[in-house]
């Protein structure tokens, strides 16, 4: 098991500490957002494919942030919650995705 020491990060040049409130906050964000998520693009079309592919990586990453939590890794849990959610905020401004126009959980485009 990694150190207490693995729960630090650098921050221009200080060291700050990741709570685990704000990962669990984090990761209950991006539940709320995957259960929203309804795909928008067309079958058969090369947008579903992108749509697909975008919703698949942001559920592998949620996935991978959940076991890096559960094994206490705050850091990769943290990284990986939010490369998540990118994809997430990345397919509804895009249009790949309908998100009920929720600009809480997802960053829309003007």
């Amino acid at each position: 098991m990694r150190g207490a020491d693995e729960k630090r990060a650098f921050e221009g040049g200080e060291k700050i500490e990741l709570k685990e409130e704000k990962v669990d906050r984090y990761l209950e964000i991006t539940r709320r957002a995957l259960q929203k998520v309804k795909i928008t693009a067309p079958e058969p079309s090369h947008a579903r494919k992108i749509a697909d592919d975008f919703l698949n990586m942001a559920r592998s990453y949620y996935s991978d942030a959940l076991h890096f939590r559960e094994n206490g890794d705050l850091i990769n849990a943290f990284a990986a919650v939010n490369y998540a959610h990118g994809w997430l905020d990345a397919g509804a401004r895009l249009g790949l995705f309908d998100v009920g126009g929720d600009s809480k959980l997802f960053t829309l485009s003007e």
